[in-house]
């Protein structure tokens, strides 16, 4: 009986010690397969095979459905854009998500509805297949939105496949359209830009991704929205071009589009490391980053009215002065949008190599606005709420997204209810911040919404778009150590009064599921190690080290002033003096425009006779181009009489009243005492 038990302890002893060893051999092939997961990967996975499994899996789909979902799931490299069909929608189409171990590619597109706050997924028979890196655009004249490009690739990223197929999307039906060109079209890219020109569609630059190597791009092309063609521009000899580049800005122009910044790798040469025989150090070609701060002007002519129908327009590059005030210091990843005359510029990122081990990045969470014509950055914080009662009295068309002042009773009402559930007075209520979104019929009033006075937390490579003059912000990545987090969120800023940021929503992130210490072998210490990562939680929902929560973002007005170096005092471009009526402070577009309007009027008619136009044109219509100009005018001197205003009211001055605009109410003398 002894030897028996002996003998089932001894087998009970060799299997734990078989069953260990196992799971060391089984550890050690996770690590090196983690260590040559390129290799692995492009040995595995038939890119061509998957995306055919992706256009089955498509087609399933009868017909074109339209469904109330949840927002979207955390992306990167997706496509953010308002309709240009109304001023009540935004589309959000595909993207990527990277959880540290494999990337996830999609498809999807999302609508969300501003005035419902909700959010909607379509689904069709005929979409592009998964990607991200793409880039669309509005139509101008043509309508509709249009895509191009992009990106996939393999779960562990060993192997790429770019697109170069192109796409129109019909806003209002909600359908997609391969569009099958005349002749020659752009190659597969992705990282490149395009916006619109009048009937044109602008592409430029981007990067192909090889097994081999990166190729950055720096051809222009453009295609013919009524002749269903695309040229590639021919420049004149010898004329500079912008050097090749991708994640830049794109932006629309009355006279063509402009650039600026970007992102790229560059030749150089670096220290081996070895000496050779005659004692000299030997030296290597590297690809250094190189972040671009120029700005290019794409000057567009449409072709003569006698030419051949599918003649291309006449294109010329122009380089303009360095932007004054840049944001310092230099970023990457910084997105910029557009908006009445400027550029909306958010976030990006500064890299710092310290040693050989890594990077140190600073992100940042600053908004700027660039004014095209002047070429010149404004930096814009968020400004803390005057007096109720006067910010409500003062609200005009664009104050709210043109729904503000139907608001205003509402907001007094929810603000006074807010404060007698707080058992405080209606005096105190002035001074509450709240927010409120349009009624629904069938749901009446939605939840409101927190208002912050901070910018949302640092990140680089958000979506941005504009609609009805407010700011929507989409996710962006943030990176700390090894670490990379997707937000899952979206914002939004009134950019006409920048009193705060509306949450519209916020969720926690997955986990990562990436090792921040690849040498570790111990399964209890990678344990440890993901227990200490999750310890904190921002208010932006991102699961962050317990010393990154001791790091808010700016607060309004307090954000640290940007040093400028030497090198970027440039005086600006020579302006022309204009002439124009001149906004006031605290002057709403739609008292300014009232104020002007007869000013405007004769702006127009000046301009009508000298293009001998002005039988052509109503009443009605002469009004409306009026207004045109005093609403381009008003916004592009924004930026200055915000800070008018600011330092008005430090002054303990308030809103300023012209006499002579008060008629009856003048004195004797003339003077106001």
């Amino acid at each position: 009986m002894a030897k028996k038990d002996k003998k089932s302890r001894t087998t009970e002893q060799k299997a734990r010690v078989a069953s260990k060893q196992s799971k060391k051999a089984a550890q050690k092939e996770k690590k090196n397969k983690s260590k040559s997961a390129d290799d692995s990967d492009a040995d595995d996975i038939d890119l061509e095979s998957v995306l055919q499994e992706y256009a089955k899996q498509q087609a399933l789909f009868v017909k074109v459905n339209e469904t109330v979902c949840d927002p979207p799931s955390p992306r990167s490299s997706s496509t953010f854009v308002g309709s240009p069909a109304n001023s009540n929608e935004l589309f959000l189409f595909a993207g990527e998500y990277y959880n540290g171990a494999l990337a996830t590619f999609f498809n999807d597109l999302f609508i969300y509805l501003i005035d419902k706050g909700e959010w909607r997924k379509i689904t069709s028979p005929n979409s592009p297949l998964p990607r991200s890196g793409h880039a669309w655009c509005r139509g101008g004249n043509a309508g509709g939105l249009y895509l191009f490009g992009g990106e996939f690739s393999s779960p562990k990223q060993g192997t790429f496949y770019h697109y170069n197929d192109f796409w129109r999307l019909d806003p209002s039906k909600r359908e997609w359209t391969r569009l099958e060109t005349k002749g020659k079209g752009p190659p597969a890219r992705s990282g490149h830009r395009m916006t619109y020109f009048k009937n044109y569609i602008l592409l430029f630059g981007g990067f192909q991704d090889t097994s081999q190597q990166t190729k950055y791009l720096q051809d222009l092309w453009i295609y013919d929205c009524s002749n269903y063609i695309w040229h590639n521009a021919t420049l004149p000899p010898a004329t500079q071009k912008p050097e090749a580049r991708s994640s830049f800005s794109f932006l629309p122009h009355e006279s063509g589009a402009v650039i600026y910044g970007g992102y790229s790798r560059v030749k150089s040469t670096a220290a081996a490391g070895k000496m050779t025989k005659g004692g000299n150090q030997g030296m290597r070609t590297v690809l250094k980053p190189m972040i671009h701060q120029d700005t290019w002007f794409l000057r567009v002519a449409q072709p003569a009215t006698d030419a051949p129908g599918n003649s291309p327009p006449t294109v010329r590059w122009e380089r303009r002065k360095k932007p004054a005030n840049l944001p310092n210091p230099t970023r990457a990843g910084a997105t910029m949008v557009y908006h009445k005359g400027r550029g909306i510029h958010f976030g990006g990122v500064h890299d710092v190599e310290e040693s050989e081990e890594g990077i140190e990045s600073e992100f940042f969470d600053t908004l700027f606005a660039w004014n095209i014509e002047r070429n010149r950055f404004f930096q814009l914080t968020l400004r803390q709420s005057r007096a109720q009662d006067k910010k409500l009295s003062m609200m005009s068309d664009k104050g709210g997204g043109r729904r503000g002042r139907a608001k205003a009773d509402e907001v007094e009402l929810l603000r006074n209810l807010a404060s007698l559930e707080t058992k405080g007075t209606l005096k105190s209520s002035v001074d509450m911040e709240v927010d409120v979104s349009n009624k629904n019929e069938d749901k009446g009033l939605l939840p409101v919404r927190s208002v912050i006075m901070t910018m949302p937390h640092p990140r680089f490579n958000a979506q941005l778009a504009v609609q009805d003059d407010v700011l929507y912000i989409f996710g962006g990545t943030y990176e700390r150590g090894d670490r990379e987090y997707t937000f899952d969120e979206m914002w939004a800023i009134d950019l006409s009064k920048l009193d705060g940021v509306r949450e519209l929503y916020r969720r926690e992130l997955e986990d990562w599921d990436g090792s921040d210490e690849e040498d570790s072998d111990s399964p209890d210490e990678d344990d440890d190690s993901e227990d200490e990562e999750t310890d904190g939680q921002n208010s932006t929902g991102v699961v962050l080290p317990s010393e990154e929560l001791n790091a808010p973002s700016s607060p309004a007005g307090i954000t640290a002033p940007s040093s400028t170096r030497e090198d970027q005092i440039e005086q600006p471009e020579p302006t022309v003096v204009d002439t124009r009526p001149h906004p006031r402070p605290f002057e709403t577009l739609r008292d300014f425009f009232t104020r002007t309007s007869t000013a405007w009027q004769d702006v127009v008619l000046e301009v009508l006779r000298k293009d001998d136009a002005t039988l052509k044109q109503s009443i009605k219509e002469i009004r409306k181009i009026a207004f045109d100009m005093a609403e381009v005018k008003w916004w592009d001197c924004r930026e200055e009489i915000t800070a008018l205003e600011d330092e008005q009211e430090e002054a303990g001055i308030g809103e300023v009243v012209s006499i002579a605009d008060r008629g009856g109410e003048v004195g004797s003398t003339g003077r106001r005492r």
